[in-house]
């Protein structure tokens, strides 16, 4: 799959137009400067795509503050200047794309503080339809990583997937005969030494408590395990648990909330 962010930006305006912006056809052509200021203490995040978002109807703009740059309350990011109709007709959609992208980054970069530097913070697929590139864009300017883009791009055999085969060591010998690098989700200590042993790279430890993690951890160690796989922690992870996750020695934590349920950053467009 291959990303087009001037296409997409495009749809996502004329979704938002529609046969035309009639409020501001009643404004006379007139060409105006304005700014947009943020409202909060924010990760910044976005910034360029709106800037191409005003490009696509003729206006012009100039970035004071770039992406993954720490902003304050009241700090003008952008200034923007064109034909009042113009500037008025992409006001929304560039907005709410920044706003989505730096709480993304925002939230991101506030989880990332919480665990170690040798733990990586990663995304999921947890994201809304037609926004995964911008969302896992936003991640990483926050610090994290993407982890996948989409399902063409490794093997992730899941609990639905070992529900349908109904067994996990059959989906394991199918996967290494296709690929040479996997993930497992598993649910419990066994899984994990079984996916180990196995030969798959990664081993998601899902809806493990820190403690039950810990105790895998040994037990791949003891068996001489741990070095050949990497360790991936996710389901139930937020602020206030994700520093007892970081110390309980995983390579990834991932967190669906960062993406499917962001708070977006207050910011608005001034004349």
């Amino acid at each position: 799959m291959t990303f087009n962010s001037k296409k997409q930006l495009s749809q996502f305006l004329a979704e938002d137009v529609g046969k035309g912006d009639i409020t501001s056809s009643l404004l006379p052509k007139k060409r105006i400067s304005v700014k947009i200021v943020s409202r909060e203490d924010a990760i910044l995040a976005g910034i360029t795509y709106a800037k191409e978002i005003f490009k696509l109807k003729g206006c012009s703009s100039r970035i004071l503050k770039k992406d993954g740059s720490r902003i304050k309350p009241n700090q003008t990011v952008m200034v923007i200047t064109g034909n009042a109709g113009s500037i008025l007709a992409c006001e929304r959609t560039a907005l709410n794309l920044l706003t989505r992208m730096s709480g993304i980054a925002t939230q991101t970069n506030a989880l990332v503080k919480k665990i170690p530097k040798r733990t990586k913070l990663y995304a999921t697929r947890k994201t809304a339809p037609g926004l995964r590139y911008f969302d896992k864009e936003a991640v990483e300017i926050g610090g994290g990583k993407r982890h996948r883009l989409a399902l063409d791009e490794m093997i992730m055999i899941k609990d639905n997937h070992i529900a349908v085969e109904n067994s996990l060591l059959s989906l394991i010998e199918k996967a290494k005969k296709r690929y040479k690098k996997f993930e497992v989700e598993v649910e419990n200590t066994a899984d994990a030494v079984l996916a180990a042993k196995e030969g798959a790279a990664i081993i998601m430890l899902d809806n493990f408590t820190p403690a039950q993690i810990k105790k895998t951890i040994q037990t791949l160690k003891n068996q001489k395990l741990r070095n050949s796989v990497i360790l991936e922690a996710s389901g139930g992870i937020n602020s206030k648990n994700i520093s007892k996750y970081g110390q309980t020695g995983v390579d990834i934590i991932s967190v669906g909330s960062i993406t499917n349920s962001v708070k977006g950053i207050d910011m608005s467009l001034e004349i």
